[in-house]
């Protein structure tokens, strides 16, 4: 059931313009994304987050100390790379191929597709971590479990346990893909098959990486002898590569070895300005979807019901937006442990606000309206007429709000690595910035240029698809391009 008194739907009779096409074969969604990507902003903006996007996915493949295939003095082949990936590794690979096939089912439903990348990515970390099953549990709690775990993940009964998650994922893929009946046949053979040949990979070459990496063996091996054939990977320094076995290895500048430098500790900067965007992208989209799940869901509740439940929940909200979120990070972050997920749950918790506003006010507007009375007079569940039919009318202005959240969180975790308060073991932008003032008062203007650089270009690509998205829902300016 749609909303005939939206204010973008109702100038459906305009001259011209994107939104309102005459023929009104496209759908709201298609009009407001159409529209959006008119703007050489949002182009931009999108095409520097594709740029961080894939640099993210395909870091370990970009810039790596371990050769991508390599043969020794015994003429025997072997892939270190594909040996040393880690679950995140290649949990990223078959999300990103999960949703490029998912585009192959226009389609099928949006919540089927996504259902299935979803599914896709609980599998992979299911089949992957069972063999460091015992390991996790002892770091975390300290129980029995883990060693009475110990013989079933060890070979071959950590393959006969994979094999088995395997097939218990492949009824509901199944029911999925069964779903997808307005795809093609082809659509729906190829995700089938994908997932089929990720179970393989999976059992056959489990992710197992080792504790203590030892990123000078193959420098030293090349130099004796020992490995006569080496494919590396375009940047062959990894993150963590700090390249003791190199003299003066610490803080070099822009050259033919490291195109942006190094740092500090000797790490290559473009190796690791690539794998700190996994840190940026992860922190500012999981931070903002948590804030948009609680800020919907509250502000829905407050808009729709009113009263009571109303002023309750403006209180809450007013109690929250009074705490300041960057000295919350730093309070928790200094007496517990510099974990990525708890910034994100703590950025999170305290970033919902602004949503419920924008959710409130525009249940308010809506729950009086015709299509919601005849809703009510139909029966339909409370749950159906606040998320089916009247989230889809009031969403707009939340997903304009979301993109400057994920600017925001960004910033807020660039901000706590430049104080020397964030992550340990995991690069980041803010962190490197934080190198470029060395001990004595020394400059070192490729650690401020680069790092600062894809900060600037981060935020301000966000900045970009929210004002076009914003232009393009605003009825006012809608009204504005088309008359």
């Amino acid at each position: 059931m749609s909303n005939p008194d939206h204010p973008i739907t109702t100038h459906s009779n305009a001259p011209a313009g994107p939104i309102a096409p005459a023929d009104g074969s496209r759908s709201f969604t298609a009009r407001i994304l159409g529209e959006t990507f008119r703007r050489h902003g949002a182009r931009l903006g999108t095409a520097w987050i594709a740029i961080l996007v894939l640099g993210a996915v395909f870091a370990p493949w970009l810039a790596n100390s371990h050769p991508i295939l390599m043969k020794d003095a015994n003429d025997q082949w072997s892939s270190p790379l594909l040996r040393h990936l880690t679950l995140t590794d290649v949990t990223l690979l078959v999300v990103f191929f999960s949703t490029a096939w998912t585009m192959l089912m226009r389609r099928a439903p949006v919540s089927t597709r996504l259902l299935y990348v979803v599914s896709m990515g609980v599998i992979t970390v299911l089949m992957s971590k069972w063999p460091t099953l015992p390991a996790t549990l002892r770091q975390y709690a300290k129980t029995d479990l883990a060693a009475g775990l110990e013989p079933w993940c060890s070979a071959p009964r950590s393959y006969m346990i994979t094999g088995l998650l395997a097939l218990l994922g492949l009824p509901a893929l199944s029911y999925l893909l069964f779903r997808m009946k307005q795809s093609t046949r082809f659509a729906r053979v190829f995700a089938l098959a994908w997932y089929l040949v990720v179970c393989v990979l999976l059992i056959v070459l489990p992710v197992r990486p080792p504790q203590a990496i030892v990123y000078s063996q193959y420098r030293e091996a090349k130099a004796v002898g020992e490995i006569t054939f080496a494919l590396h990977t375009p940047i062959p320094f990894a993150p963590m590569d700090y390249q003791r076995d190199v003299d003066n290895a610490s803080l070099k500048a822009p050259s033919l070895t490291h195109w942006l430098g190094t740092e500090t500790n000797g790490a290559d900067l473009l190796s690791r300005m690539i794998h700190a965007s996994r840190v940026a992208l992860a922190i500012g989209l999981i931070s903002t979807g948590i804030a948009l799940i609680i800020g919907v869901f509250l502000g829905s509740l407050m808009g729709y019901f009113a009263g009571t439940i109303d002023m309750l929940g403006m209180r809450l909200v007013e109690i929250i937006e009074a705490i300041p979120t960057l000295f919350l990070l730093i309070i928790f972050v200094s007496f517990f442990e510099r974990n990525l997920y708890f910034m994100m749950v703590i950025i999170g918790m305290t970033g919902w606000t602004g949503y419920c506003r924008f959710i409130r006010a525009e249940y308010l507007r809506l729950r009086e309206q015709d299509f919601i009375q005849a809703a009510r007079a139909c029966g339909l569940s409370i749950w159906s007429i606040l998320f089916r039919h009247m989230l889809p009318n009031g969403v707009g202005p939340v997903l304009v709000s979301a993109s400057f959240g994920v600017a925001s969180a960004i910033l807020a975790e660039t901000t706590l690595s430049f104080l020397g308060l964030g992550l340990v073991d995991e690069p980041s932008w803010g962190e490197m910035l934080n190198q470029a003032l060395g001990i004595g008062g020394t400059f070192h203007w490729w650690l401020a240029t680069f790092p600062g650089l894809a900060i600037f270009l981060t935020v301000f690509g966000y900045n970009l698809v929210g004002e076009a998205l914003r232009d393009a829902i605003d009825p006012h300016t809608v009204r504005a391009t088309t008359g």
